[in-house]
């Protein structure tokens, strides 16, 4: 399959040469780092044509406390599951006795979502502290 055929003004007929001291290199070095699939002279051409240049940042050390975050969110969702479950049967007893059976069997699982909402906004805190202090 054929490359796709550009217009006329379009075409990249005229080839330009330049010399860069070894900070400007560094420079444009630093700023390749992070864009992804890119090499020096695209991004010269696209500095050139005042084209918005992208930079593509990954910080490795969130990726723990991402890890973290999904685990309790998993185990949030499992109780509220539980929780819901335990409402249904609840519902289908007239007798008072079950029903504060499964009431405080539902209280229980609702407690345990303390320390995993706390740890949550523990996590949240921290990351807003981070990201969104100027």
């Amino acid at each position: 399959m054929g490359r796709r055929k550009l217009k006329e003004a379009d075409l990249l007929k005229h080839e330009v040469k330049t010399r860069v001291n070894g900070k400007t290199f560094a420079r444009l070095q630093d700023l390749l780092k992070n864009q992804p699939n890119k090499d020096v002279s695209t991004l010269v051409r696209d500095i050139l044509n005042n084209r918005r240049i992208k930079l593509v940042t990954y910080d490795q050390s969130l990726d723990i406390v991402m890890e973290e975050l999904s685990a309790l969110r998993s185990e949030i969702r499992a109780i509220g599951i539980n929780v819901n479950q335990i409402a249904r049967v609840f519902n289908t007893y007239p007798e008072l006795k079950k029903k504060e059976f499964y009431a405080k069997i539902a209280f229980n699982e609702y407690l345990s979502l303390n320390g995993k909402i706390d740890r949550v906004l523990e996590l949240v805190t921290k990351l807003s502290k981070r990201w969104l202090s100027e």
